[in-house]
């Protein structure tokens, strides 16, 4: 089995306030909890992606900027912060994964059209293989589309850059 780590992208505090919280917020923490646990279970690597703006929402260090109080960091997790949708993108996060010998990434998180898109389709061109846990990453209602719409038609669309399991399929594989 490749070396695999867990990407936990822009869970953060901003996501989750009342009124405007992304889709199926707690169904999304649950399955995040699921998967973390079950990553350390294996002493699998664990990085936590956090987006910051230079705007009111998520500046740095700003309450709502802070990941969400339900992810637990421990001293082995990573924290990386980004300014782009591109977890990559001008970040220390390759190095990293590179210097841990990671080869596939496990991908979950917010928001599913931008960052989770973005990231996935970034780290399949830098060589990375990748799981998205297609039950583990959300976003909002567009005027558009629904966001359940949204998560369904990027779990599909995703597919041309990496293999979608749900947190279930990923924890029976663990055990």
């Amino acid at each position: 089995m490749q070396a695999t780590a867990l990407l936990i992208v822009d869970v953060q505090k901003r996501m989750f306030q009342r009124g405007s919280s992304v889709y199926q917020d707690a169904k999304l923490l649950y399955n995040l909890k699921k998967l973390i646990a079950s990553a350390k279970s294996e002493s699998m690597p664990i990085f936590y992606i956090q987006h910051e703006t230079s705007g009111n929402h998520l500046q740095r260090h700003s309450d709502p900027w802070k990941l969400h109080p339900f992810l637990t960091v421990e001293k082995d997790d990573v924290v990386i912060q980004k300014t782009t949708p591109d977890s990559f993108y001008k970040t220390s996060l390759e190095e990293q994964l590179h210097f841990k010998g990671i080869q596939h990434l496990l991908l979950a998180g917010i928001q599913t059209e931008v960052c989770i898109d973005t990231t996935c389709r970034s780290a399949q061109s830098r060589g990375f293989s990748t799981s998205i846990i297609g039950d583990a990453h959300s976003t909002w209602d567009t005027p558009i589309l629904k966001a359940s719409q949204i998560i369904q038609h990027h779990n599909q669309t995703l597919q041309w850059f990496a293999n979608t399991i749900s947190t279930d399929q990923f924890v029976e594989r663990i055990r």
